[in-house]
Formats: structure tokens, C-alpha cells, sequence
């Protein structure tokens, strides 16, 4: 499900930053930018909004009288240069306070906070989906109290385990608490391959298979039944065919 966001700032520099932050996020749906309180207001009751990244000190209405104007507000993340206002904001029940210059890890740590907001919903995972290179696609996994980058080159394999994923590279291990599925959106297409409801598995680091299991790393992953036949049009595109 996306979340539709909106970014109310009169500085456009702040603006182009919130939005190649939230360029990263596929479950993020940017439906406006408003340069102050008023548009803002207008737009609102255009359009649904989820989320709204908003300024305090700006031009004519304060972002924090904006918000006490709107009957049902979204969840709200201030974005300000002065500290002085972080308890007008806290006692306005904002998510977060974000202090600019506002940099990736910040905001990671804020969006985390929407995700834990929402009944049910994972903890994020980031993709960057227009990397320069193969070598520089990544994902962010949130791990225990940390966030943690990982090439998506280097995925060997990902399991699911009830509410948790264990994502597997060479030498290390992740647990992870987000759903298999999930997960499964988030990753080139050309790279993966779900074998099983339990299994993703990285089709370059596929060593041999049967026509039941795989074989990656030393270790033998199951084919399930329903996903035989994805998995052998995967192998026959990357020139493999079962026996």
C-alpha cells in the first residue's frame, strides 16, 4: 500500500532533498509540493494525504497553525532549522522533528517511525531503483536497532521466517522483521527467482539444481510445487533448463 506524502516548504532546496529521499522508497507516493501554509491547505482538501513533511517558520501561516487549522490531519514529520519549536511540534502529536540540514540517516530513522506507526506494516526496506551501476543497487534492512546497507550483489538467498526474513550473504546473516513478500517487490526481477513461499533466491549465485531443489552456497533450497513453472521460465532466460 502507498503512502501519500506531501512536502510543505518555502525553500526549494529543502524541498528537492525530501524528495530524493523519498524517491528511494516504493511504498511512498509523492502527490504534492507546496511552497506555503496556504497551498498546502487547498491542496488538502483536494487529495488524500498520509503524510505531510511540513515546515514551521514560513511566510505568512506557520506550519504548527496549519496543522491546529486541519480537522483531520495526516501524521505529520516538521522539517525546520530552529530547535526552539521541537515542543510545539511534540505537544502537536508530529511523528517526528527533523532538524535541517536533514541528512538520509535522519530521515531513515523518521519513516521508520511511520511504518511502526501502522498496524501490521513492516519495517521499511529501501531500494535504490536507479543505480549507476549493478554494483550499486542496495537495500536497507532494519536489524535489531540498527540500519543496515546491503548490495543487493551480494544477496545469496532469503528465507522467510514467520514475521521475519533472514536475508543470507557471503559470511554474514541478517534477521530482519518484515514479511517475504514484501521484500520480494522490492528486488530487480532479473536477479531473483522465488522458488518457494519460504525462498528467494539470487540467480547468479545458483550453483546447480534438480528439478525439486536448488542448489546455492553448498546449501539446498526446496522448490515448491506452484513455483515450478516461474522458476524453470527463469532458469530457460538465463539459459538453464532442468533435466
Amino acid at each position: 500500500m502507498k503512502i501519500r506524502t506531501l512536502i510543505v516548504d518555502d525553500e526549494p532546496h529543502a524541498i528537492v532533498v525530501l524528495e530524493k529521499y523519498l524517491a528511494q522508497f516504493n511504498q511512498m507516493e509523492l502527490v504534492g509540493k507546496c511552497a506555503d501554509a496556504i497551498q498546502a491547505f487547498q491542496l488538502l482538501q483536494q487529495k488524500p494525504v498520509d503524510l505531510m513533511f511540513l515546515d514551521i517558520k514560513m511566510p505568512g501561516i506557520k506550519g504548527t497553525d496549519l496543522l491546529r487549522s486541519l480537522k483531520n490531519p495526516p501524521k505529520v514529520i516538521f522539517t525546520t532549522a530552529y530547535s526552539e519549536y521541537a515542543l510545539e511540534g511534540f505537544e502537536l502529536n508530529a511523528v517526528d522533528y527533523l532538524l535541517k540540514p536533514i541528512s538520509f540517516e535522519r530521515f531513515l530513522r523518521a519513516i521508520d517511525k511511520i511504518y511502526q506507526l501502522a498496524e501490521s506494516k513492516p519495517r521499511p526496506v529501501i531500494i535504490h531503483e536507479t543505480p549507476v551501476s549493478d554494483h550499486e543497487a542496495f537495500i536497507y534492512l532494519k536489524v535489531e536497532r540498527k540500519t543496515i546497507k546491503v548490495n543487493v550483489n551480494d544477496i545469496l538467498w532469503i528465507e522467510s521466517l514467520r514475521d521475519y526474513v533472514k536475508v543470507v550473504i557471503k559470511d554474514q546473516v541478517y534477521i530482519t522483521r518484515q514479511k517475504i513478500s514484501i521484500l520480494e517487490e522490492m528486488l530487480p526481477e532479473n536477479k531473483f527467482v522465488r522458488i518457494h513461499r519460504s525462498f528467494i533466491v539470487a540467480l547468479g549465485k545458483i550453483d546447480s539444481f534438480y528439478s525439486y531443489s536448488i542448489e546455492v552456497a553448498g546449501h539446498e533450497l526446496p522448490i515448491g510445487r506452484n513455483y515450478k513453472q516461474d522458476v524453470q521460465k527463469k532458469l530457460k532466460a538465463e539459459q538453464i533448463q532442468f533435466d
